[in-house]
């Protein structure tokens, strides 16, 4: 069954083509379909076009396929192209022609797009409750290691001292600019497209305000060609924001990958969270971190494929857009998933004790020495040449003593104030 069947039967090679693996996708977003076409529902009685008998009848039909969604017991036959045909088939065969009459006013198009959308705000929701969860507890073991010293690189050569303390707070910190970004997708997607249809509206008299507040939406997308073009739009928003996130992830799981090496030996994790090797029994391999680092970065790819796929799209409704479904819907559930197992592995962190006063450690605190110089009445550029030249001839010797006060530093975190700072999410008034 197809929603634009007109009695001619289409090319095999052709349908299977152009349907690809839709129905597998579909099932992700069945359930948002149903909302909406119950809202859709709700909306043709308002205005007259069904009876309140008729909505009844459509509301226990779909409250049935609802329950199959939820059961896990909903399939879509290789005879229906799309989730969408197949619950129009469903009503009809349970309700007869009050179910051929769900789909008046509006369009495949803004059918799926208005389930994408639905979507794509509860689980940016999701994903940002995840997160939160997340800094909640790299700012718990920041607190926790704040007083462990940890040797700071630039170049990936040693240059200052630093703590772990100041390493897990700057991770969760970082994420406040991820959940900025989820924040700016969630009100992109937020704006109900129902009643758009093709992308040039309806003649019928709809009521898009009623759809969309019994859909939650916070406002309509107005435009009709505005809302059908939108897709493709949310989705390059979403892969910008989903991007950044798995950047800060990729990045922390990079250096706990570092970190756990022999040559850094900072950290370590509990064998139960390793893995080993085939053929060197000494092994202890961090591959679920190099996997959230691979993983996270290919999610990073994400963008690019959604702006290429659209970036010279003309206005109005494409058959491209299909496309964006599959890798957009897979790389939410990899970021849920990868927020989940991180979040998981990262408590059981062993930090190890570090000796600073190892000799490949010694030149960490040459600025804090040049600094003691300087507050002694030296210039700075005095006491640069006085700390460089000890360095030069092999007479440095560290002070360790000096304390980093300032508010960011390794001795004053300010986590409470990194927490307060944690932006509330706009699903949440």
């Amino acid at each position: 069954m197809k929603l634009w069947d007109k009695g001619i039967s289409i090319d095999k090679k052709i349908e299977q083509f152009t349907v690809g693996n839709d129905r597998e996708i579909d099932l992700h977003i069945a359930k948002y379909d149903i909302q909406a076409s119950l809202a859709h529902a709700k909306m043709l009685q308002s205005i007259g076009i069904l009876s309140k008998d008729e909505l009844v009848q459509l509301e226990g039909g779909l409250e049935i396929l609802a329950q199959q969604i939820e059961e896990g017991t909903f399939t879509i036959d290789s005879q229906f192209e799309d989730v969408h045909s197949k619950i129009e088939f469903e009503l009809t065969k349970t309700l007869g022609e009050v179910g051929k009459k769900i789909h008046t006013a509006r369009s495949r198009n803004d059918q799926v797009l208005v389930a994408l959308q639905l979507y794509y705000k509860e689980n940016i929701g999701i994903i940002y409750d995840k997160t939160e969860v997340f800094f909640n507890t790299l700012l718990d073991l920041a607190e926790t290691h704040k007083k462990a010293l940890l040797p700071g690189y630039t170049h990936l050569q040693v240059a200052m001292p630093s703590s772990f303390g100041l390493w897990f707070s700057a991770y969760a910190e970082l994420l406040i600019d991820d959940v900025y970004l989820l924040n700016a997708a969630l009100k992109t997607v937020d704006q109900n497209p129902l009643g758009s249809a093709a992308g040039y509206g309806s003649s019928f008299g709809i009521d898009r305000e009623l759809t969309t507040k019994k859909l939650q939406f916070s406002t309509l997308k107005y435009n009709v060609v505005a809302a059908q073009m939108a897709r493709g739009k949310s989705e390059r928003t979403i892969a910008l924001t989903l991007g950044s996130l798995c950047n800060t992830m990729a990045r922390f799981a990079m250096d706990i990958c570092l970190y756990m090496s022999q040559n850094f030996s900072f950290i370590t994790f509990p064998d139960e969270l390793t893995t080993g090797s085939s053929i060197m029994p000494h092994k202890k391999n961090p591959d679920v971190f190099e996997l959230i680092r691979g993983k996270c970065n290919k999610i990073q790819a994400l963008q690019t494929e959604m702006i290429l796929i659209t970036n010279n799209l003309p206005s109005g409704y494409h058959r491209d857009y299909q496309l964006l479904k599959e890798n957009m819907i897979l790389a939410i559930n990899d970021v849920k998933d990868i927020l989940d197992i991180f979040n998981y592995a990262i408590q059981q962190i062993e930090v190890k004790n570090i000796d600073l006063n190892d000799a490949k450690y010694q030149y960490l605190f040459t600025v804090d020495n040049m600094n003691t110089l300087v507050e002694g009445g030296m210039s700075f550029r005095e006491a640069y040449q006085v700390i460089g030249q000890q360095v030069q001839e092999g007479t440095y010797k560290p002070d360790t003593s000096k304390e980093h006060t300032h508010k960011g530093s390794m001795g004053n975190l300010c986590l409470d104030e990194i927490k307060t700072k944690f932006p509330k999410c706009e699903k949440h008034p």
